[in-house]
């Protein structure tokens, strides 16, 4: 399993992050400055960073900074800092993903997950299959936790609309009519009033995951038949 570096100058956060990982299965490093990361980096393999901004001696972003001049592994921000601009800057500074305290720890684990699983393809390695999670670009479905990540952030799904949208993601590019997700996602007999029913849903989906609903990048109508996970 992979190997995740803690760094957080907080040991109470560092130890429940800790925690929390290794119920998932990974392997865990510590460190608690932007110095200890570093040194952590020269002496052991790591397959992601969780990185904290405001540290002593050497602060995250600064270490963000050391950290691109030659590795190019995962690095998610985690911070108190909310502000617009504090994101920004981490994300131009090469990090992968800023999570902001309080974090969601389901959250937290599926967009580890995410990243994780986007570097080895990247880098080239195949990924251990999850049979619990399912990646589309910025989309991402967590099924054991039943959680949806939009391009970085969770979105709250009713039941049926998550149904839906797992649906779509385990059978990407393949076309379901309407009648089809209702009779699936409902358990019921189609009748002449579902494609309302779904289409609201699909709507409704589509506020939740896409940028702009106007030119939708996942969900996808294809007119006169029904509806389809676009492939990212």
């Amino acid at each position: 399993m992979e190997t995740i570096l803690v760094v957080d100058d907080n040991k109470d956060i560092v130890f429940s992050l800790s925690e929390l990982l290794k119920y998932e299965g990974y392997t865990i490093e510590k460190a608690y400055d932007g110095m200890e990361a570093l040194d952590v980096l020269e002496r052991k393999q790591i397959d992601l960073i969780l990185l904290d901004v405001m540290m002593p001696r050497l602060n995250g972003l600064s270490t963000l900074m050391k950290i691109r001049e030659t590795k190019q592994i995962p690095v998610i921000i985690l911070s108190a800092k909310t502000e617009e601009s504090d994101k920004v800057s981490g994300l131009i500074m090469g990090a992968d993903d800023y999570i902001s305290k309080p974090y969601n720890p389901g959250e937290l684990i599926a967009r580890v997950k995410a990243q994780l699983r986007r570097y080895k393809m990247w880098s080239g390695g195949v990924p251990k299959e999850d049979e619990d999670l399912i990646v589309n670009g910025g989309l991402v479905l967590d099924r054991k936790q039943r959680i949806a990540i939009a391009e970085g952030t969770q979105v709250r799904l009713t039941a049926k609309e998550y149904s839906i949208l797992e649906l779509l993601m385990e059978h990407i590019g393949q076309v379901f009519s309407a009648e089809q997700i209702y009779e699936r996602v409902w358990k019921e007999d189609a009748n002449y009033s579902v494609e309302n029913t779904v289409m609201v849903h699909i709507r409704h989906i589509r506020e939740k995951i896409e940028i702009d609903t106007k030119n939708p990048r996942y969900v996808k109508v294809v007119w006169g038949i029904g509806y389809k996970m676009e492939k990212q």
